[in-house]
């Protein structure tokens, strides 16, 4: 790649990216039970969508299994970020399962609306992307009820019982812009549609994407750090797209990047999804600096304080549960 000595080349930093609180808590969650009971732990699906921390967990101990009958009878098995439906729980149950349910607080609220607005005998309008893990915990809450409602392009084909009581939540990891989008195809379906007392959105998808829009409105390139399959890292891709950027591409590591995409780029946007740890986002950063773009800036568009508290069972000067004092004998 041909480059100017006098052309000045920068970086500009998103600020909030990477980790939320969920995912912390998540996998500091994995790290805990490692320590406390040893390996293995087994963690039913991905604790998170990152490969690097799942990676890493599992040359700490951690087991990894799609299906809860693939954990031997009286283990431990912790379930993800994402949530689980109640069916999940029973299966742990039935194979005498220990178990430590790391469901983002934020995911657990919607699991908690949904059951609230079932007994209510509401239709359920759920916004989200058909198989997504979140999506299929939340719908085993209230299958009689829910109705899933992939975009505004689906909206044609939704039915209810009765207009008068139908109530729209949403997965927490989806694009804040299409979510609204296909909330006002249903309004102007169904005018009497209830909204949930607070957006499902999560906080940190929202700030994030809005870190995006902001570094948009500069970049040549955007970059995001995060994996394949997740979601969140995903929707910030389009989100910088949407936003106006010439150019966005989502990556694990620093050496997925394409030299390529920095022909004629002064300015390289760069963030990572709320499931990666900045050290990837550090990768990226000497990757870049190696090749010119040594310049960065910190694009601050919020402040983030929440925390959460580990799963029982894990916190300090707490019983631990009754099935984790059976496992342990």
């Amino acid at each position: 790649m041909k480059t100017s000595p006098q052309v000045r080349r920068r970086v500009l930093l998103a600020s909030p990216r990477g980790w939320c609180a969920g995912v912390d808590r998540a996998v500091q969650a994995v790290e805990a039970a490692l320590q406390k009971f040893g390996a293995p732990v087994y963690v039913r699906h991905e604790i998170v969508h990152n490969k690097y921390v799942v990676q890493t967990l599992e040359k700490k101990g951690a087991i990894f299994v799609e299906q809860t009958a693939e954990v031997p009878e009286g283990s431990i098995v912790m379930f993800s970020a994402h949530g689980v439906a109640p069916t999940v729980h029973a299966e742990a149950a039935e194979r005498k399962l220990a178990t430590i349910d790391a469901t983002c607080p934020l995911v657990t609220k919607v699991h908690k609306e949904a059951l609230r607005y079932a007994k209510e005998d509401y239709d359920i309008l759920l916004i989200g992307h058909e198989g997504h893990e979140e999506v299929v915990g939340t719908s085993g809450e209230a299958p009689d009820h829910i109705t899933l409602v992939d975009g505004p392009d689906d909206v044609a084909n939704v039915e209810v019982r009765d207009e008068s009581k139908v109530v729209w939540l949403s997965q927490t990891t989806l694009s804040v812009d299409e979510t609204m989008e296909t909330v006002d195809a249903l309004k102007s379906k169904f005018p009497n549609l209830l909204s949930p007392p607070s957006d499902d959105i999560c906080y940190a998808t929202q700030n994030r994407q809005n870190a995006v829009k902001k570094l948009a409105e500069d970049a040549e390139l955007v970059i995001v750090v995060g994996s394949k399959n997740s979601s969140n890292s995903i929707r910030m891709v389009e989100v910088a797209l949407d936003a106006g950027a010439p150019a966005a591409h989502l990556v694990d590591y620093a050496s997925e990047i394409d030299e390529a995409w920095l022909e004629g780029v002064t300015t390289v946007g760069l963030t990572s999804g709320a499931s990666v740890p900045d050290v990837l986002v550090e990768g990226v950063l000497e990757w870049l600096a190696e090749r010119g773009y040594g310049d960065v800036e910190t694009v601050k568009t919020a402040a983030e304080s929440i925390t959460f508290l580990l799963p029982k069972g894990l916190r300090r000067n707490l019983r631990i549960q009754k099935g984790l004092e059976k496992h342990l004998g």
